[in-house]
């Protein structure tokens, strides 16, 4: 992303803060979605999206994630990782209208496919990894929306080990990681155990092969 592409984003009331780190750089806006918004879309998410609980392998062992997931799309992104193949679902009226605002947001972002995780409360995770799949192109555009309960979010520079930043992902929020952001950089959602409710991730991205 190039500073003036994300220049005339920084006016009005809703704006991105420009966070550039160590070989990469991310994007965040708090305020995407107002209260009430994150509200009815948590509620009409979950109750309307085909949740499962997966199955991957991770060094050869079977597991079932520790959180529930979700792949829409257009008909061709097919998408694999940690050892399973994601054929997409069509998209719903309101993932395709979400991914049209954000689309509104971030010039020459262009999105085909949304991977949706369901953490069902504090002992749910995502543990360490890059979103560096060869079907997501060199330096992708990645947009993740929060809603529900706030959570952690972790990064930590892959060669760089005293490279680390926390973040704090409240419902409504919208964090855009860009640049070569993936290919050095790890990313991870924490358990909380103290955290009781549920929260809704969608990550918006562009399948290119």
């Amino acid at each position: 992303m190039s500073k003036d592409l994300f220049s005339d984003l920084m006016i009005g009331p809703k704006h991105f803060e420009k966070h550039l780190i160590e070989d990469g750089e991310y994007w965040f806006m708090p305020n995407f979605l107002g209260a009430d918004q994150a509200i009815l879309q948590e509620s009409l998410l979950i109750n309307t999206i085909e949740w499962k609980q997966e199955e991957v392998f991770v060094f050869g062992k079977k597991y079932q994630e520790p959180r529930k997931t979700a792949w829409y799309g257009d008909e061709n992104c097919v998408y694999s990782y940690a050892g399973k193949t994601n054929h997409p679902l069509p998209w719903t009226e309101a993932l395709f209208q979400l991914k049209t605002d954000i689309e509104s947001l971030v010039p020459g972002a262009s999105f085909n496919s949304a991977l949706l995780n369901q953490y069902r409360d504090g002992n749910d995770k995502m543990g360490w990894h890059s979103d560096n799949e060869k079907e997501l192109g060199k330096n992708p555009i990645i947009a993740s929306l929060s809603l529900g309960a706030t959570r952690f979010f972790d990064l930590k520079h892959k060669r760089i080990k005293s490279l680390k930043k926390r973040l704090e992902l409240p419902a409504g929020s919208l964090l855009i990681m860009c640049g070569s952001t993936q290919e050095n950089w790890l990313h991870q959602i924490p358990k909380q155990k103290k955290v009781t409710l549920p929260r809704i991730n969608l990550t918006f991205r562009k399948i290119v092969s």
